[in-house]
Protein backbone atom coordinates (compact mmCIF):
# COMPACT_ATOMS: atom_id res chain seq x y z
CA UNK A 1 0.00 0.00 0.00
CA UNK A 2 1.76 3.34 -1.19
CA UNK A 3 0.54 5.31 1.64
CA UNK A 4 1.85 2.56 4.32
CA UNK A 5 5.80 3.82 2.47
CA UNK A 6 8.08 5.55 4.59
CA UNK A 7 9.39 8.86 4.27
CA UNK A 8 12.83 8.00 3.47
CA UNK A 9 11.29 5.45 1.36
CA UNK A 10 9.62 8.01 -0.70
CA UNK A 11 12.32 10.03 -1.33
CA UNK A 12 14.94 7.27 -2.53
CA UNK A 13 12.27 5.94 -4.90
CA UNK A 14 12.58 9.78 -6.22
CA UNK A 15 15.89 9.62 -6.32
CA UNK A 16 15.77 6.59 -8.74
CA UNK A 17 13.29 8.29 -10.66
CA UNK A 18 9.73 8.19 -9.76
CA UNK A 19 8.62 11.47 -9.94
CA UNK A 20 4.97 10.39 -8.68
CA UNK A 21 6.98 9.46 -5.03
CA UNK A 22 8.01 13.19 -4.04
CA UNK A 23 3.82 13.86 -5.22
CA UNK A 24 3.00 11.46 -2.47
CA UNK A 25 5.42 12.83 -0.31
CA UNK A 26 3.71 16.74 -0.66
CA UNK A 27 0.37 15.27 -0.05
CA UNK A 28 1.48 13.61 2.93
CA UNK A 29 3.25 16.60 4.79
CA UNK A 30 1.29 19.79 3.13
CA UNK A 31 -1.51 20.01 5.34
CA UNK A 32 1.01 19.77 8.65
CA UNK A 33 3.04 22.55 6.72
CA UNK A 34 0.31 24.81 5.84
CA UNK A 35 -0.87 24.67 9.55
CA UNK A 36 2.97 25.45 11.03
CA UNK A 37 3.77 27.94 7.99
CA UNK A 38 0.03 30.05 9.14
CA UNK A 39 0.51 29.69 12.30
CA UNK A 40 4.38 31.73 11.65
CA UNK A 41 2.71 34.03 9.38
CA UNK A 42 -1.31 34.28 10.72
CA UNK A 43 -2.16 35.44 6.75
CA UNK A 44 -3.40 32.70 4.55
CA UNK A 45 -2.00 33.71 0.99
CA UNK A 46 1.53 34.21 2.86
CA UNK A 47 1.70 31.08 4.28
CA UNK A 48 1.19 28.89 1.08
CA UNK A 49 3.26 31.56 -0.50
CA UNK A 50 5.76 29.89 2.06
CA UNK A 51 4.88 26.07 2.19
CA UNK A 52 4.96 26.59 -2.23
CA UNK A 53 8.72 28.22 -1.51
CA UNK A 54 9.64 25.41 0.74
CA UNK A 55 8.21 22.24 -1.30
CA UNK A 56 10.03 24.05 -3.87
CA UNK A 57 13.54 23.77 -1.63
CA UNK A 58 12.70 20.63 -1.24
CA UNK A 59 12.40 19.71 -4.42
CA UNK A 60 16.09 21.14 -5.32
CA UNK A 61 17.85 19.84 -2.37
CA UNK A 62 16.56 16.77 -2.02
CA UNK A 63 19.59 14.71 -2.67
CA UNK A 64 21.61 16.31 0.26
CA UNK A 65 18.65 14.78 2.75
CA UNK A 66 20.99 12.38 4.15
CA UNK A 67 17.59 10.80 6.68
CA UNK A 68 19.97 11.45 9.77
CA UNK A 69 16.36 13.11 11.16
CA UNK A 70 13.28 12.91 9.76
CA UNK A 71 11.83 13.98 6.93
CA UNK A 72 9.46 16.39 9.34
CA UNK A 73 12.23 17.65 10.90
CA UNK A 74 14.14 19.06 7.54
CA UNK A 75 10.97 20.03 6.26
CA UNK A 76 10.27 22.32 9.17
CA UNK A 77 13.83 23.71 9.56
CA UNK A 78 13.23 24.78 5.54
CA UNK A 79 9.99 26.31 6.51
CA UNK A 80 11.51 27.93 9.13
CA UNK A 81 14.27 28.88 7.04
CA UNK A 82 11.85 30.59 4.26
CA UNK A 83 9.93 32.31 6.74
CA UNK A 84 12.81 33.95 8.50
CA UNK A 85 14.11 34.87 4.52
CA UNK A 86 10.40 36.28 3.61
CA UNK A 87 10.97 38.57 7.04
CA UNK A 88 14.28 39.93 6.50
CA UNK A 89 13.34 40.69 2.72
CA UNK A 90 10.35 42.23 3.77
CA UNK A 91 12.42 44.58 6.19
CA UNK A 92 14.78 45.68 3.24
CA UNK A 93 12.33 46.60 1.45
CA UNK A 94 11.44 50.25 0.13
CA UNK A 95 7.96 51.41 1.74
CA UNK A 96 5.82 54.22 1.42
CA UNK A 97 3.20 55.95 3.26
CA UNK A 98 -0.70 55.20 2.54
CA UNK A 99 -1.51 58.57 3.31
CA UNK A 100 1.39 59.85 0.73
CA UNK A 101 -0.78 61.46 -2.22
CA UNK A 102 0.34 60.24 -5.92
CA UNK A 103 0.94 63.02 -8.78
CA UNK A 104 -0.84 61.76 -11.94
CA UNK A 105 -1.60 64.12 -14.87
CA UNK A 106 -5.06 65.52 -13.41
CA UNK A 107 -3.15 66.76 -10.11
CA UNK A 108 -2.25 65.31 -6.47
CA UNK A 109 -4.96 62.33 -5.53
CA UNK A 110 -4.95 60.69 -2.71
CA UNK A 111 -4.65 56.98 -2.38
CA UNK A 112 -7.36 55.11 -1.67
CA UNK A 113 -7.21 51.13 -0.16
CA UNK A 114 -9.79 49.06 0.49
CA UNK A 115 -9.65 47.00 3.52
CA UNK A 116 -10.26 43.31 3.90
CA UNK A 117 -9.39 43.82 7.78
CA UNK A 118 -13.02 42.99 9.87
CA UNK A 119 -13.90 46.09 11.81
CA UNK A 120 -12.81 47.21 15.30
CA UNK A 121 -16.06 45.99 16.97
CA UNK A 122 -16.25 42.91 15.04
CA UNK A 123 -12.40 42.33 16.19
CA UNK A 124 -13.46 43.33 19.87
CA UNK A 125 -16.49 40.50 19.84
CA UNK A 126 -14.17 37.75 18.82
CA UNK A 127 -12.29 36.22 21.34
CA UNK A 128 -10.27 38.09 23.24
CA UNK A 129 -8.54 35.76 25.05
CA UNK A 130 -7.20 34.33 21.83
CA UNK A 131 -6.62 37.05 20.16
CA UNK A 132 -4.39 38.39 23.21
CA UNK A 133 -1.96 35.52 22.77
CA UNK A 134 -1.80 35.67 19.57
CA UNK A 135 -1.05 39.41 19.50
CA UNK A 136 1.62 38.33 22.26
CA UNK A 137 2.77 35.99 20.13
CA UNK A 138 2.66 38.01 16.83
CA UNK A 139 5.30 40.49 18.89
CA UNK A 140 7.74 38.04 19.78
CA UNK A 141 11.20 37.89 18.06
CA UNK A 142 10.70 35.56 15.08
CA UNK A 143 13.55 32.64 16.09
CA UNK A 144 11.20 32.54 19.62
CA UNK A 145 7.83 32.98 17.91
CA UNK A 146 9.24 29.63 15.16
CA UNK A 147 9.81 27.77 18.92
CA UNK A 148 6.76 28.90 20.67
CA UNK A 149 4.65 27.52 17.83
CA UNK A 150 6.77 24.27 17.11
CA UNK A 151 6.31 23.28 20.65
CA UNK A 152 2.72 24.49 21.67
CA UNK A 153 1.09 24.53 17.79
CA UNK A 154 2.91 21.88 16.64
CA UNK A 155 3.72 19.52 19.82
CA UNK A 156 7.20 18.67 19.18
CA UNK A 157 9.36 18.26 21.39
CA UNK A 158 12.48 19.68 22.61
CA UNK A 159 14.95 17.28 20.92
CA UNK A 160 12.88 17.50 17.45
CA UNK A 161 12.94 21.67 17.68
CA UNK A 162 16.78 21.23 18.37
CA UNK A 163 17.29 19.41 15.42
CA UNK A 164 14.95 22.04 13.10
CA UNK A 165 16.93 24.59 14.18
CA UNK A 166 20.16 22.98 14.58
CA UNK A 167 20.95 24.19 18.22
CA UNK A 168 21.43 22.34 21.74
CA UNK A 169 18.22 21.33 23.57
CA UNK A 170 19.44 23.61 26.44
CA UNK A 171 19.27 26.59 23.74
CA UNK A 172 15.93 25.22 22.68
CA UNK A 173 14.81 25.56 26.75
CA UNK A 174 16.06 28.57 27.21
CA UNK A 175 14.52 30.26 23.99
CA UNK A 176 11.46 29.13 25.10
CA UNK A 177 11.43 30.35 28.43
CA UNK A 178 12.58 33.54 27.74
CA UNK A 179 9.34 33.39 24.81
CA UNK A 180 7.13 32.22 27.83
CA UNK A 181 8.50 35.66 30.26
CA UNK A 182 7.90 37.90 27.48
CA UNK A 183 4.31 36.27 26.57
CA UNK A 184 3.55 36.59 30.36
CA UNK A 185 4.67 40.21 30.56
CA UNK A 186 3.11 41.18 27.65
CA UNK A 187 -0.01 39.65 28.36
CA UNK A 188 -0.42 40.90 32.01
CA UNK A 189 -0.84 44.33 30.56
CA UNK A 190 -3.88 43.14 28.82
CA UNK A 191 -4.87 41.82 31.52
CA UNK A 192 -7.96 43.79 31.73
CA UNK A 193 -9.38 42.99 28.29
CA UNK A 194 -8.35 39.50 29.61
CA UNK A 195 -11.44 39.58 32.66
CA UNK A 196 -13.51 41.22 30.60
CA UNK A 197 -13.36 38.43 27.52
Amino acid sequence: MASAHTDSFLIERYLNGDKHAMDELVQRHQARAYQYAFRLTRDRDTAADLVADAFLRVFRSVEGFKGQSAFTTWLYRIITNCFLDARKKAASRPTSSLDDAMDTPEGELQRQFESDDESPFDLLDRRMRAQALADAIEALPDVHRSIVQMYHGEMLSYEEIAEVLRVPIGTVKSRLNRARLALAQQLAGRREDLIAA
